[in-house]
């Protein structure tokens, strides 16, 4: 339906004081009313016929009082309440709300949309505010010659509701008749010129509302200025081309109020709210009809979706300093509700970082603030845009610090436990994780091409981005994207190793979770495969898949192969792994054009040196699809 909006910056940043229910109700054309010649309405609901828009006023008529009704055109018809000064609009309507006397999204109208009153019977509503923002519409009575009471109607609506009766009565159908003749006729707009004059009369918070409106209606991309320049009438143009309407660049009272009424449907749907949360040192507005809080989890107060909204908000919490906040930004880029596409930005002091996928849309921004960090998470279903748009800015906007008061390092009991968990949040996990080995000191890295097939991007030891640049015979060769200086390299043995030598492969058997790579042992088997293939080096060793690209060493630290893919076609017995030999790995490097290190190391080294030697060389490589 269509409504009216007061401007969300005067609704949401100025607090007004609570009335008493009963003299706030009872006094719609009193004194009061004289003080705020700023006309306001409470709108309750809209009904598509007169028949159900006469029901709903007569059972609100039952328990509230000031209760009209009003054609909306279009074959709408509105019930409302008033006419009240504005600011006791504003406030009754949150007390209504609260008390559930009325519906959440009843909402605080200037009443220009209003027509042809048609509830109570013979009212009248009296003269239009004098205010250049509300059109002079005429508000006249329905002629009372002919038409039945309120009683009447009161009596047949009960007739009906005790037979259960479902059509219109004779009384709505009289009703009806002589409203549609009325409102027939549509009510005249305004001119260019009372358009112009109408718009030079709107003050700065109503001019920054339209420029709101705009941008979130997709027409408008300037700063929200309140300054009607170049910029904002080519939008206004091409909204008002849209709606079907003369393309002025100036818009007129009545599409004012339908491009604000349809802004704040939207905001209405999304129960923006201020929120002040004590704990974790934070006031901002929130989405509140589409979250609820969950729980506290360091650094996070964390709001799930209501009804199946799909949103989800963090607010971020945690004493802290520059490190503090770089290591915040990494992790959040770790979370499963962070997608990899999108811009990130980390400066000295405030951070901001954004992921696309599919599935959902995320922003996150935080700052640092007299030794602490705060900030907010918002998540959003993707394909939702106008709305996930209008609550981020409303949310940055609003976004304040509350000085002394901060979430403490552990808050609560029960948490969980989980090496995949932050906070109760899962990880973001790459889609598949494999070992590779840094062969040159440009920081190359060698791996198989099994390890990298498919992959939307590629990470080194889950933070450094990476290209394939070389792909052949097995292998695949990858540059880091930033300059790298491996802590060690592939140092290349002269020859393989004797059959039955001892053997150890530096991978990351368990994903990354150990943090290091870890050096596995065996013995070399064969230096050939099963079917008398060449270029293969069969192992005495139990591998994980993960391990695969990791480097074979032998004792002495040089590497003699490198550790294979399992092959999915066969099944192999316990104790049986595969890896590349010397000969097939020099001859993909010189063809990559890599110049290879050979080993100058002949006396074994103790477990400790290998150890290290096998960590330095070592490189996860993760793949994500």
């Amino acid at each position: 339906m269509k409504r009216e909006m007061t401007s969300r910056l005067v609704r949401s940043r100025f607090g007004v004081g609570l009335m008493v229910l009963g003299s706030a109700l009872s006094a719609p054309l009193s004194g009061a009313f004289a003080q705020d010649t700023a006309r306001a309405w409470i709108q309750i609901e809209a009904q598509p016929s007169l028949r159900q828009a006469t029901q709903a006023a007569s059972g609100y008529a039952r328990s509230l009082p000031a209760v009209n009704g009003f054609a909306l055109g279009g074959r709408w018809y509105g019930i409302a309440l008033g006419p009240y000064n504005a600011p006791d609009a504003r406030a009754l309507l949150r007390q209504l709300r609260a008390s559930g006397a009325i519906p959440r999204d009843a909402f605080v109208s200037d009443g220009a949309s209003y027509g042809q009153q048609f509830w109570p019977v013979g009212a009248q509503t009296g003269q239009t505010a004098q205010s250049v923002t509300v059109p002079q519409v005429d508000t006249a009575p329905l002629p009372a010659t002919d038409l039945p009471s309120t009683q009447d109607i009161a009596r047949d609506l009960a007739a009906n509701s005790a037979t259960g009766a479902t059509g219109a009565t004779d009384t709505e159908a009289r009703i009806e008749a002589q409203v549609e003749e009325a409102i027939a006729v549509e009510l005249p707009d305004e001119t260019p010129a009372q358009a112009r004059r109408s718009e030079a009369a709107l003050d700065r918070a109503a001019r920054d509302a339209l420029q709101v409106a705009l941008a979130w209606a997709g027409f408008y991309d300037g700063r929200i200025d309140g300054a009607f320049g170049a910029g904002t009438r080519a939008s206004m143009a091409a909204w008002q081309a849209a709606q079907g309407y003369t393309q002025t660049g100036v818009l007129t009272t009545r599409e004012r109020g339908e491009l604000l009424s349809d802004y704040q449907a939207v905001l209405d749907a999304l129960g923006m709210e201020l929120v002040r949360d004590d704990t974790t040192g934070i006031a901002v507005e929130m989405p509140k009809g589409l979250v609820q809080f969950d729980a506290y989890a360091p650094p996070f107060a964390r709001y799930v979706e209501k009804d199946g909204s799909g949103v989800q908000v963090l607010l971020i919490s945690q004493t802290g300093d520059q490190a503090t906040l770089g290591g915040l930004y990494e992790i959040l880029q770790t979370l499963k509700i962070v997608p990899l596409d999108g811009e990130r930005s980390l400066k000295n002091g405030s951070f901001d970082l954004s992921g696309a996928d599919g599935t959902r849309v995320t922003y996150a921004t935080a700052k640092l603030v007299n030794g602490t960090v705060k900030g907010f998470v918002l998540v959003w279903p993707a394909g939702d845009d106008k709305r996930r748009r209008m609550a981020m800015e409303a949310m940055k906007t609003s976004f304040a610090p509350i000085s002394g008061a901060v979430l403490p390092d552990a808050y609560g009991a029960g948490a969980a436990q989980d090496i995949d968990l932050l906070a109760g949040l899962e990880i973001r996990r790459a889609d598949r994780v494999s070992s590779g080995v840094y062969v040159d000191a440009a920081g190359h890295i060698l791996t198989t091409a099994q390890a990298v097939a498919e992959c939307r991007e590629i990470t080194l030891d889950a933070d450094t981005s990476a290209t394939l640049t070389t792909l052949g015979d097995g292998f695949a060769l990858l540059t880091p994207d930033t300059a790298t200086a491996p802590l060690g390299i592939a140092g290349f043995a002269a020859a393989t190793p004797r059959l039955q030598s001892e053997v150890m492969v530096a991978g990351f058997p368990y994903e990354g979770r150990l943090g290091a790579a870890t050096l596995n042992y065996g013995t070399l088997a064969d230096t050939k495969g099963l079917n008398n293939e060449a270029g293969v080096l069969r192992l005495a060793m139990n591998a994980m898949p993960s391990e695969a690209g990791g480097p074979v060493l032998a004792d002495t630290g040089a590497v003699v192969g490198l550790l294979a893919d399992e092959d999915g076609a066969r099944v192999l017995p316990e104790g049986v792994s595969f890896a590349r030999d010397l000969d097939s790995i020099t001859a993909f490097l010189s063809g990559a054009g890599v110049t290879i290190t050979a080993s100058t190391s002949s006396l074994d080294l103790g477990p400790d040196v290998l150890v290290q030697t096998g960590r330095d060389m070592a490189v996860m490589v993760s793949c994500w699809k």
